[in-house]
C-alpha cells in the first residue's frame, strides 16, 4: 500500500493543475465504449466506470436494494471471502471504491502499471462473481440499517427526505435510495441478485480511464473486465413531474435552529441557456461568501451560517435548488429575504461587475479540477453521461466567456420563479405555517 501511496503523490505533482487534456474515443471489440487520457509519466492508472439508472432501478417494495447490492460487492467474490478479497486489493496495492446514486451506481478502480493485470481480475470477480454470502449481507444490513437510523434523527435528512416526498411523490426520487428500516430488513438474497442484474449490464455503461495504458491494453482489459456482465439491466426509470407550488411546508421536529430546503424548477444541461443560468446561479448563491444570498442573508443580518443554491440536473428532473439554517425564531425572515433576492434578480438582473468577478472565478477554478488521474476520470465519465464531445474541457471556459450580461439578465427573467419557490421545513419555526397540503 506504501508503493501506491507514493504513486499518487507523485502522481499530483506531475500533473499540474490544467484544463488540456486529450480524450481518446475507443471501442473495443466487444462492443465497449470508453474514453481514454493516456499519461505516462507515472506507472499508474485511474478507471472510471458508471452504470446509468441506480438507485432510481429499485422495484416496488425493494428500496435501498441497489445500495446495499453496491455495498456488498467489496465483501468477497470469486473464491474469496470479504476477509481474502480486501487482503488481496492491498496486497496489489490497488484501491476500489463502490457507490450508489439516485441516477446511477459507480465503480472507481485505481492500479499500478505494474499489478495491472491482477488487480482487473480481481476487480472483475467483484462486478461479475460477486458471493452475496449470507453472513456478510447481514453484517452491511446492519451497517445500512444504523445509518438510516441515525439519519432519522438528524434535521437535515428530515428536510431532505420530506422535500423529495413532497416534490417527487410515487417517483423513486421520491425516497431515499438507502431504504427504510423495513425495506433493507426484508431484502433477501435473491433481491440483491436482482438488483445486480438490473443495474450492472453493458447498454447503460460509460468508462474512462487515465494514466499508464495505452489504447490498445485498454480495450482488451474492459472487455475481459466487462465482457461477462449482462448485455442489458432493466428498463431505466421515465421523466418525474416535480410538484412546486410555492409555498411552505414545515415538519414539526424538536431542535433549536430550522432547517430548510427551498427549489424551483430547474434547467436541463442540454438547454442552450445552460451558462448563462450557471452564472446566474453563482452570483445569487453559489458563489460562497460572495453570493448574494450569503451577503443578505449571513452578512448583513446574520440570520445563519451559510446559505447556497445550486442547479440540479438530474437524469429525470431538473431543480434550482437551496438550503439554509437558522435559529427557529430568525428563519422566518430568512426565508422572505431569499424569496426578496429570488425576485430582485429576476427584476433587475445582476451588474456587469459581478458577471465579471463570476467569469473571473469559474474560468479560474475550472482547471484546478483537473488535478490528478483520478478527478480527470471522473470528468471525463460525467461527459459522456451528460452527452458532452471530447473537446468540451478545451472549449468550456471560451462558453462561459461568450455569456454576455443581456443573456444572464434574459435568462433571470425567464427562469426565475419565486411564485414556484418551495420550502421545507424542518424544526419548530415561529412565525411560519405550513401552506402546502
Amino acid at each position: 500500500m506504501i508503493r501506491f501511496v507514493i504513486a499518487f503523490t507523485a502522481l499530483i505533482a506531475a500533473l499540474p493543475a490544467r484544463a488540456e487534456v486529450e480524450i481518446q474515443e475507443l471501442t473495443t471489440p466487444g462492443g465497449i465504449n470508453a474514453w481514454l487520457v493516456e499519461e505516462h509519466s507515472i506507472p499508474f492508472v485511474a478507471l472510471e466506470l458508471r452504470f446509468r439508472g441506480g438507485a432510481a432501478l429499485d422495484l416496488p417494495g425493494k428500496r435501498g436494494a441497489t445500495n446495499l447490492m453496491m455495498a456488498l460487492l467489496e465483501e468477497g467474490s470469486g473464491d474469496l471471502d470479504s476477509q481474502g478479497f480486501a487482503r488481496a486489493v492491498e496486497g496489489l496495492a490497488a484501491s476500489f471504491s463502490y457507490n450508489t446514486g439516485d441516477d446511477g451506481v459507480s465503480v472507481s478502480a485505481k492500479m499500478l502499471t505494474e499489478n495491472r493485470a491482477e488487480a482487473a481480475a480481481l476487480l472483475r470477480t467483484s462486478l461479475v462473481e460477486p458471493r452475496f454470502e449470507q453472513t456478510d449481507i447481514d453484517r452491511v444490513r446492519a451497517q445500512v440499517i444504523s445509518i438510516i437510523q441515525s439519519d432519522e434523527k438528524d434535521p437535515r435528512d428530515i428536510s431532505a427526505r420530506a422535500f423529495d416526498a413532497l416534490v417527487f411523490g410515487d417517483h423513486p426520487y421520491g425516497s431515499s435510495r438507502t431504504g427504510t428500516v423495513e425495506s433493507v430488513t426484508a431484502l433477501t438474497r435473491e433481491d440483491l441478485l436482482t438488483a445486480h442484474g438490473n443495474a450492472l449490464a453493458r447498454d447503460r455503461l460509460y468508462v474512462s480511464a487515465v494514466g499508464d495504458i495505452t489504447a490498445e491494453e485498454l480495450t482488451a482489459l474492459l472487455d475481459d473486465l466487462l465482457g461477462d456482465l449482462p448485455a442489458t439491466g432493466a428498463p431505466l426509470p421515465k421523466d418525474a413531474t416535480p410538484n412546486l407550488p410555492g409555498g411552505i411546508k414545515v415538519v414539526d421536529f424538536d431542535t433549536p435552529q430550522s432547517v430548510v430546503t427551498f427549489a424551483q424548477p430547474g434547467i436541463d444541461r442540454d438547454d442552450e441557456d445552460f451558462f448563462a443560468a450557471y452564472i446566474l446561479n453563482h452570483i445569487l448563491g453559489g458563489g460562497g461568501f460572495e453570493s448574494r444570498l450569503m451577503t443578505e442573508v449571513r452578512e448583513k443580518r446574520g440570520l445563519t451560517y451559510g446559505v447556497y443554491s445550486y442547479l440540479l440536473d438530474m437524469d429525470n428532473a431538473q431543480l434550482w435548488v437551496g438550503s439554509v439554517a437558522s435559529a427557529n425564531d430568525r428563519v422566518a425572515e430568512a426565508i422572505e429575504v431569499i424569496r426578496a433576492e429570488w425576485t430582485r434578480i429576476r427584476e433587475e438582473g445582476v451588474t456587469a461587475a459581478e458577471l465579471s468577478d463570476a467569469k473571473t472565478y469559474l474560468t479560474g477554478a475550472y482547471p484546478l479540477r483537473f488535478d490528478g488521474n483520478g478527478p480527470i476520470a471522473n470528468i471525463a465519465v460525467g461527459m459522456q453521461l451528460d452527452g458532452l464531445p471530447t473537446d468540451y474541457i478545451a472549449n468550456r471556459n471560451d462558453m462561459v466567456n461568450a455569456v454576455t450580461l443581456e443573456d444572464v439578465n434574459r435568462v433571470a427573467k425567464k427562469l426565475m420563479a419565486p411564485e414556484n419557490l418551495t420550502f421545507v421545513v424542518t424544526g419548530k419555526p415561529e412565525g411560519l405555517a405550513t401552506t402546502i397540503n
